[in-house]
Order: structure tokens, then sequence, then C-alpha cells
């Protein structure tokens, strides 16, 4: 049985500059391994293409979502949360409005890749529209083993239009 949700977070989702990367490079390696080096993620912020939301609570990152937007499709890159902060609705408000602010940009469809065995990511994706396209065997090295990465993809053409309070990219 899974531990039941905790509280829903209030905080804010703001665009993150690259003055941020050593907060999301933190994040990153508290919620995911192998992370991306702080020099990884200020090179990702400053690609054009390249977008990256947070979530903010009391001035501290604990949650992002970084997507590359180009030709009319977007890509999820990455998206993290903080380990004692899941379970709150942080990564489906940072999911949904970032799919918002890439369909103002006329995006039609986003990608993404995700391991076969996370199946809370695999719920969270799917709850948005994600459906499996493709796989990828053995993607994903799990400590002398491998975990297939599942290509999921969204078409953005039937979602609601972009409300106000989200981030313009």
């Amino acid at each position: 049985m899974s531990p039941s949700p905790a509280p829903a977070e209030t905080g804010s989702i703001a665009i993150a500059a690259t003055l941020r990367a050593a907060e999301i490079a933190a994040l990153h390696a508290r919620s995911d391994a192998p992370a991306w080096s702080v020099a990884a993620w200020s090179a990702q912020l400053a690609q054009p293409a390249v977008a990256c939301l947070v979530h903010e609570t009391a001035s501290r990152i604990d949650g992002f979502i970084a997507l590359a937007v180009a030709a009319g499709e977007a890509e999820v890159l990455m998206i993290a949360v903080d380990p004692p902060r899941r379970r709150r609705g942080i990564a489906g408000r940072l999911l949904s409005a970032a799919l918002r602010a890439v369909r103002a940009k006329g995006a039609r469809t986003c990608f993404l890749e995700v391991a076969d065995d996370n199946a809370p990511a695999r719920a969270l994706y799917a709850a948005h529209g994600f459906r499996e396209i493709g796989r990828r065997k053995g993607y994903y090295a799990r400590s002398g083993d491998s975990v297939d990465a599942l290509m999921l993809a969204a078409s953005l053409n039937d979602m609601m239009p972009p409300r106000n309070m989200e981030p313009d990219l």
C-alpha cells in the first residue's frame, strides 16, 4: 500500500533563469542519480529553446520542470521534486503549467521518456494525456540491471487555453 498524499502545496510557479542553475542542480542531485552539474544546467538554461519552471515555497525551489520547444513540438527534458516534498501535487502543478505554456508557444505535441519501473511518474503522465508511443529496451541502468524507457507523447491540441496566471515562457 502506498503512503497517503500529503496536503497540497500552495507555492508559486516561476520561470527559472541561469542564475538559479546551482539551486536546480542541487535539487536534481537530491532527487535523481546521476544528476546534471551546475555547468550543464547553466548551459541548458542559456539555450533559447529551453525553458525551466520552478515551484517555490518560501523562496526555496522544491520542484522544477525543464522543456525544449521547437517546430511545433515540446519535450520534457527533466522534472524533479525534492524527495521530502513529493506526493503534494507539485509535479502535477509544474507539468500542467508547462504544458499550457508550451501550447501557447505553438507546440501541438509534447514528448518525454520515463523509466518503465517509475509507477508514480507514469501515473502522473497518464493523467495529463500522455500515451506510450515506443520503448527503448534497457535504457536506464539500475545497479547491475537495466530498465526500459517508455517513450510517451501527448497531443496539446485539445488542452484548455493557457490561464493568465501561468508563467509566459
